[in-house]
């Protein structure tokens, strides 16, 4: 990891990450709770944890996911989707306040679609060449 990289975690963990993550685990120990939706538990400990670390990692889509993580989604939208992306809206919006922040801000801003379609997306190290993705 890049010295660069270990500060803007640190900051984040430190500004937002640590909330944002929280957020994501109180969604995966309700959903834990119904045999069903714990497909949608384990993607958002998977969230959670990627929020308390997110520099150096990124998103892509996983390969072979098809309509299950379609229909997925779009059960997590109503569930639990659009309240973590209001959670990240709200960060942000807190964050631009401060010149520190803003970077942070605009980070949140592009977590909301994550947080609103979750499934069908694996992290992956960013110095990841794309072939390997």
């Amino acid at each position: 990891m890049k010295p660069i990289q270990l500060l803007l975690n640190i900051l984040w963990l430190i500004f937002a990450g640590f909330w944002m993550a929280l957020g994501y685990f109180v969604a995966a120990l309700i959903c834990f709770v119904l045999i069903i939706t714990i497909p949608f538990g384990v993607a958002a400990l998977r969230n959670g944890v990627y929020m308390l670390w997110p520099f150096g990692r990124t998103t892509v889509e996983k390969p072979g996911a098809g309509a299950g993580a379609l229909l997925g989604n779009i059960i997590w939208f109503v569930v639990a989707g659009w309240w973590l992306a209001l959670g990240h809206l709200g960060t942000s919006i807190v964050l631009a306040c401060t010149i520190i922040g803003i970077p942070f801000a605009w980070a949140n801003l592009k977590l909301i679609p994550l947080a609103l379609f979750p499934l069908g997306r694996e992290i992956v190290d960013s110095d990841q060449p794309f072939g390997a993705r």
